[in-house]
């Protein structure tokens, strides 16, 4: 070892970290969904984006697909396989999807930092 490795370490080895947290009572809903349709999942991957519309300029997205483009980025978490398109990344990047169950409603739940605002159902935000 060379006087250098002692004042500088070695760099880790790169892992991409995934910019949204995804609960486990989320992926435990993903994993039931995915077995009610009868669904191969180990070719299922979640995509999670956002897109124009909604009560407060964009609109979230979750929909399990087989496809992932060239330019989407891939992520695994609690054993899901998660795609994100660069552009929803740039306003998803420390979200946090978790899944409610109760009396006054049922489904995913995202909680955003980045919003600016949202709208009373929560489906819909701006940044």
């Amino acid at each position: 070892m060379s006087a250098i490795d002692t004042i500088i370490p070695a760099a880790p080895a790169s892992t991409s970290e995934c910019p949204i947290v995804l609960t486990e009572k989320a992926a435990g809903e993903v994993r039931k969904i995915v077995a009610e349709q009868e669904l191969d999942a180990d070719k299922i991957r979640l995509r999670i984006g956002v897109k124009g519309g909604g009560c407060s300029g964009f609109s979230y997205l979750l929909d399990l697909t087989e496809g992932q483009k060239p330019t989407d980025e891939q992520f695994e978490m609690h054993g899901i396989k998660i795609v994100i398109d660069p552009k929803s990344l740039l306003y998803l990047s420390g979200v946090r999807v978790d899944f409610r169950d109760e009396l006054m409603g049922r489904g995913f739940v995202f909680q955003n930092p980045n919003a600016t605002s949202t709208c009373g159902c929560g489906s819909s935000f701006s940044a």
